[in-house]
């Protein structure tokens, strides 16, 4: 199938954003918009992809394939979630790395592709060990295949990419942009720099791990809305021109430093049917507890999105939901 043959009609844009227009869904699952879902075509359903949050910026993606077996897709898979301090005001950036192995096996499944945005701990933790007890691949930048390769992972399950690829998987296609790490604000950010050959020892502390570049990937199942994902909350506006996904998990800036982000992100973008913010969490807490907003970064979002976007449906996570192809919770 060719790619352009997987992208949806203008028309399926309109569908997501539903009758609960500009209408953020609260946190508690119960009280989230009940709509009727935006109907598929083709062989495809809403019911036949899946999304989970995994908190911060990460998200499980599950595809049934007809016919073969289902395919489950990760972008940024941190469930670990140790403390370093950063929520308290007493950062360490000399913790230790560490996998709760069990954990992540439970929340990730059996992934056979995973998605690294940037190579900041809270996003590629988990990653070296999914890796090789999954054998999934993973899409990276230079730096993540250098810093997986120093934990042992086959170098022929990892896709370096640098944005503007568009890579056809059997049932879906992914679509990679080059992206922009946030900013704090003093205008800069936690441990910059790439790699360009593997590190001498394997990465054992938080800030053994540099940011690398960040990407963005958009994901289009066959006959079902598009996705993007972003890892941080910042962007290349000339990358994302064009993108125009269905659906956008943004995000959310704590600090003002990148110039009009939001009103520049979601013009660039074209007003996505459904916004769904992330990276506004305390990552440090279980994904057992409720999601617990990290400042107002959240509050201020939301305000921002619906003077800018009006017509798009909010949709803020939690990590218990399995949401469908539409981003509402499946019954």
């Amino acid at each position: 199938m060719h790619t352009d043959e997987r992208h949806l009609s203008p028309g399926r844009r309109t569908l997501l954003r539903g009758a609960a227009i500009g209408a953020a869904v609260p946190l508690l699952p119960g009280t989230a918009v009940a709509d009727t879902p935006a109907p598929a075509t083709g062989k495809r359903t809403a019911g036949s992809v899946s999304y989970r949050w995994l908190g911060t910026s990460g998200w499980r993606i599950d595809l049934r394939r007809q016919d073969k077996p289902s395919a489950t897709v990760l972008v940024d898979p941190y469930v670990t979630r140790f403390p370093t301090g950063l929520f308290t005001g007493a950062f360490d950036p000399g913790t230790q790395l560490r996998t709760d192995k069990a954990l992540v096996r439970g929340h990730a499944g059996t992934p056979e592709l995973i998605c690294v945005t940037h190579t900041h701990w809270d996003h590629l933790n988990d990653v070296p060990f999914l890796a090789r007890s999954t054998g999934a691949r993973v899409i990276g930048t230079e730096t993540t295949y250098h810093v997986l390769r120093s934990f042992g992972v086959d170098a022929a399950r990892i896709i370096v990419v640098k944005g503007g690829e568009v890579l056809d998987f059997d049932g879906y296609v992914v679509e990679v942009a080059s992206s922009r790490h946030s900013r704090n604000g003093s205008y800069s950010y936690f441990a910059p720099g790439t790699l360009n050959a593997p590190p001498a020892t394997a990465p054992r502390t938080v800030s053994d791990l540099p940011e690398g570049d960040t990407l963005a990937f958009k994901v289009t199942p066959d006959d079902a809305p598009s996705a993007l994902f972003m890892g941080a909350s910042d962007f290349d506006e000339r990358s994302f021109a064009g993108l125009a996904p269905d659906i956008a998990m943004v995000a959310v800036a704590s600090t003002a430093s990148t110039y009009r982000y939001l009103p520049r992100l979601l013009d660039t973008l074209g007003r996505p049917g459904v916004l769904v913010p992330v990276h506004w969490d305390d990552f440090e807490r279980p994904l057992s507890l409720p999601p617990r907003k990290d400042g107002a970064g959240l509050d201020d979002f939301l305000d921002r999105a619906r003077a800018v976007s009006p017509g798009s449906r909010i949709v803020v996570p939690d990590y218990e939901t399995a949401y469908g192809a539409d981003l509402r919770p499946r019954g």
